[in-house]
């Protein structure tokens, strides 16, 4: 895993050895996306309603390209205009053979150490999905 945090962004790369379209069904759908990120997912257009414990929060598809990349922005975090979003992106790894899943963060705060801590969780749980 290698980690970059800049100006409130969290940027992590994580290494999968599964194939493309796999990794991108659990980053897209709300099944896919129960199975690791939160504890129920449901799909209204384009909003994506997360459910955990006692708590729930939404994200918008603001894009997408099959087996490359996802993007969701936060709705709802705060009244003013800052942007907070995450992406996925998955890049074929030359060298090993596997992919490279970046998982990019806009926070509202600087608490990037939470953030980066959070998602290396919840990509642990992903893997173990995969089965990796």
């Amino acid at each position: 895993m290698e980690n970059v945090n800049v100006n409130n962004k969290v940027e992590l790369e994580f290494t999968f050895k599964t194939s493309p379209s796999i990794l991108y069904n659990r980053l897209s759908t709300p099944s896919g996306l129960s199975e690791w990120f939160a504890d129920d997912v449901n799909l209204d257009g384009n909003v994506f309603t997360f459910f955990w414990d006692n708590s729930e929060s939404q994200a918008e598809l603001i894009g997408s390209k099959e087996n490359k990349y996802i993007r969701f922005k936060w709705i709802g975090d705060s009244d003013d205009d800052e942007e907070t979003y995450f992406e996925f992106r998955i890049c074929p790894d030359e060298l090993t053979g596997g992919l490279a899943l970046h998982v990019i963060e806009q926070l509202l705060d600087d608490d990037t150490e939470d953030a980066e801590s959070l998602w290396s969780h919840q990509v642990n749980e992903l893997k173990r999905h995969l089965g990796l």
